[in-house]
């Protein structure tokens, strides 16, 4: 509970006043993920020997909510400066944790997933990207898209293809930011979550030394899949936070705005859309809830996070229309952040994995 108070004070001190002008001007808040990182809510659910806060993941999500509640964008931020440790973490050898970890869990330093590319989104077995050997090192060339906090970050997680042995030929790599030969195209014009820079990266003869392979050759694609299972938590606890926040400002408006002689909110037709807001809202809460507590327990979670995942996005899109529905014409403009919520809420149904793709895994799972 003080956890989850640090970051509610934090959120509402630090991140929500600044939420606006930075979404409409595009400025990217590096100063807010080092506040966070010094506070130590970059890096809850890693261990504290490599300065993370040993937080089980139920505690983590909770956490990363409050901070989607406030900004959407930092929310996303700090889901995949998480994702991006993940594989050094869980596959990286003693060596590599302990001469990596500290830096990239100290609030200093942050991180970029590098996995998609333009033709390989929802199918990241087809990437193009390639890392060959020459002798103590790997070159590494091609481009991957969408990379959130690209040109931004200090440092690469970068799945890309050693072999042509299909899935079984793409290995992972740690790739520090000052490497010669990173470039990084314009930032993607979006719709929503514009304080969130998402830009293609190019690698051009990028040279990164044999030791900065993390896991196995040929292990990259595993890695990558078992990062965005957590990944997708991350999503859901963001897209329940940023659901909260447009229900906040949703009722907070139907309690001032009158119509017939009294508060709106007291008008049934108008109180059961908040009602179901407000449902849709604690199922999602639940589902992502219980998806972590599986994977705290150390319990297989693949297909509970993905229908958390699918969960918590679609009822974000859906409570966050009806958001602007209950503002009305008000709603519609950018005098009340909710038209701003429903843009960014969209994306959240598209990335770590579409939600068609989250039916995918779902019913598959259940084939099996």
């Amino acid at each position: 509970e003080d956890l989850l108070a640090l970051t509610r004070e934090i959120a509402a001190k630090e991140l929500a006043p600044r939420a606006a002008d930075a979404e409409r001007t595009g400025t990217f808040p590096r100063e807010a993920f080092t506040t966070l990182g010094r506070a130590g809510l970059l890096t809850l659910p890693y261990p504290e020997e490599f300065g993370g806060g040993d937080q089980p993941y139920e505690i983590y999500l909770q956490a990363l909510e409050e901070i989607g509640a406030a900004w959407a964008s930092v929310g996303v931020g700090v889901s995949v400066h998480a994702l991006s440790c993940f594989p050094l973490f869980a596959y990286g050898t003693d060596e590599q944790r302990a001469r990596w970890l500290p830096d990239l869990l100290s609030g200093e330093r942050l991180g970029a997933y590098c996995l998609s590319e333009a033709h390989a989104g929802s199918d990241p077995a087809a990437m193009r990207a390639r890392a060959v050997r020459d002798g103590d090192s790997y070159v590494l060339n091609g481009a991957k898209a969408w990379t959130t906090h690209g040109g931004k970050a200090d440092f690469y997680t970068v799945m890309a293809r050693t072999s042509d042995d299909g899935a079984r030929g793409i290995s992972c790599f740690h790739v520090p930011a000052d490497t010669p030969g990173l470039e990084f195209d314009r930032p993607e014009d979006k719709m929503g979550l514009m304080g969130s820079t998402t830009a293609t990266v190019r690698f051009v003869d990028v040279r990164v030394p044999a030791g900065n392979l993390i896991g196995r050759e040929g292990e990259g694609l595993a890695i990558a899949l078992a990062g965005l299972d957590a990944g997708r938590l991350g999503i859901a606890a963001v897209a329940t936070g940023l659901a909260q926040g447009a229900l906040d400002t949703a009722v907070a408006y139907a309690k001032e705005r009158e119509a017939f002689g009294r508060a709106i909110i007291e008008h049934q037709g108008l109180a059961f859309v908040l009602a179901d807001m407000a449902a849709a809202i604690e199922s999602a809460r639940a589902t992502y809830l219980s998806a972590a507590r599986l994977k705290d327990a150390g319990r297989p979670y693949g297909r509970e996070a993905s229908i958390a995942k699918l969960v918590a996005t679609d009822n974000a899109m859906k409570v966050t229309t009806d958001a602007v529905q209950v503002l009305g014409g008000a709603g519609y403009t950018r005098d009340f952040p909710v038209e701003r919520f429903m843009r960014e809420a969209k994306v959240m149904q598209i990335f770590e994995g579409t939600n068609q793709i989250q039916r995918l895994v779902i019913s598959r799972h259940l084939a099996r």
